[in-house]
């Protein structure tokens, strides 16, 4: 029974392995993110002369917008993979970034949550530049959505603090 239940454990603990492609697939997914903004970039440049400003400011968003992604695909494929398949051999490394060191499922949901709000900032400004081209249902939904992010990231933060036992308790509430 004791042989059957260690090989059980080293099965489950294995199984981690499967999410392995799922990063590859992120990685890919990051190529067309890569693709997607040297189009914006062409189409920036050689339309210069006919754009308006408010036309290369909605592109240039469009192109922070591309690359706050591909950050936040990058938190995902090395965060997710370090925390939950392998550990990745990036001690010696002069390019370790500096959050990876101390990265964990919690602070990997922070810092996506994060991310996810800067997006949601840029699409948000995107929507106010072209706000009379939108109708007023649509930019009160992104609104909501931007919001709704904003609380969903300090719950999130808030409960990471807690959990973590971090949460400064002042002298006159204990």
């Amino acid at each position: 029974m004791l042989r059957f239940i260690k090989s059980m454990e080293s099965l489950i603990f294995a199984s981690r392995w499967l999410q392995a492609p799922l990063y590859l697939g992120l990685i890919v997914a990051q190529g067309v993110y890569v693709y997607q903004f040297m189009l914006e970039l062409v189409h920036l440049v050689t339309k210069i002369g006919s754009l308006n400003e408010t036309d290369i400011m909605l592109i240039v968003l469009g192109l922070i917008d591309v690359v706050m992604i591909a950050n936040l695909l990058i938190m995902v494929i090395v965060g997710g993979y370090e925390t939950f398949v392998s550990r990745l051999d990036l001690e010696t490394h002069p390019d370790q970034p500096e959050w990876l060191s101390h990265v964990n499922a919690s602070v990997l949901k922070v810092k996506l949550a994060m991310a996810l709000i800067g997006i949601s900032s840029i699409d948000l400004l995107r929507t106010f530049i072209n706000a009379a081209q939108l109708e007023d249902r649509v930019i009160q939904w992104r609104v909501v959505i931007h919001v709704t992010f904003l609380v969903s990231a300090l719950a999130l933060a808030y409960t990471d603090k807690v959990m973590s036992g971090t949460l400064a308790i002042s002298p006159k509430h204990k």
